[in-house]
């Protein structure tokens, strides 16, 4: 289970559907892009925070959910508390049906807002 962060702490999270199949080159792939479709989000809304993120060695975490609607569900709660955050969908060219959901990407943002919604999820 994932620890709350210290305060003031600006970290990364990577939350990836774990009911899919995926092999580990593509379950590090579509971190990748989770992590970079996130960080473009955050450093439109909180160039300071995202500055801050990579001077402090840009701490980064990968969680699980167990299937689509959990990693939504999540989406959608840090929506609605304007974290930056971004879905992966699948192109489809390997593994996965094209559009499949298989990563959300959060922040670099203020780990404690973060932990709100993740601090029960597991480590991948």
């Amino acid at each position: 289970m994932a620890r709350r962060s210290p305060e003031g702490e600006i970290k990364q999270v990577i939350i990836v559907r774990a009911d899919l199949d995926m092999g580990k080159g593509k379950t590090a792939a579509q971190c990748c892009h989770g992590s970079l479709l996130s960080y473009l989000e955050a450093a439109k809304v909180g160039k300071e925070i995202v500055s801050e993120w990579l001077e402090q060695g840009q701490k980064k975490i990968v969680l699980k959910v167990p299937d689509e609607e959990s990693l939504i569900k999540l989406y959608k709660a840090f929506q609605f508390k304007k974290v930056p955050c971004a879905i992966v969908n699948d192109a489809g060219l390997t593994q996965l049906p094209p559009g499949t959901t298989t990563v959300l990407g959060v922040g670099p943002w203020k780990a404690d807002e973060i932990d709100l919604f993740t601090d029960k999820l597991k480590l991948l």
